[in-house]
């Protein structure tokens, strides 16, 4: 097997176990309230989930979710005719109001414990 042939079955494989290692959007709610608590991931003022610290899987936990609320965001601004960025304004308000003491919410563009 020639070089060229060895690195391409070596890609090939890495390509088929990259979806494996992917976390879903029900793993990452699973995981969302340890991440909140270990202050890796926190709730910001436009209405999605911030990187606090690089740890875990935080990156993969905000990005599974934040899909998921901006397609809710989508559906609620078609359903009542508002502006997506007010859905998404009114919606982070309310996530950083009912963040509990101790987690992460962004503030003027910095993380501070509530």
């Amino acid at each position: 097997m020639t070089l060229r042939s060895k690195l391409g079955v070596a890609l090939l494989a890495l390509c088929v176990s990259l979806p494996a290692l992917a976390m879903n959007l029900e793993q990452a709610m699973a995981a969302l309230g340890a991440a909140k608590a270990q202050g890796l991931v926190g709730e910001q003022p436009n209405g999605y989930l911030g990187v606090v610290g690089n740890g875990g899987q935080a990156a993969d936990i905000a990005s599974q979710i934040n899909a998921a609320r901006r397609a809710q965001y989508q559906k609620v601004a078609s359903d009542s005719g508002a502006k997506l960025s007010d859905v998404e304004s009114v919606a982070g308000q309310k996530a950083m109001e009912r963040t509990p003491a101790g987690q992460y919410i962004q503030v003027n563009g910095k993380w501070v414990r509530k």
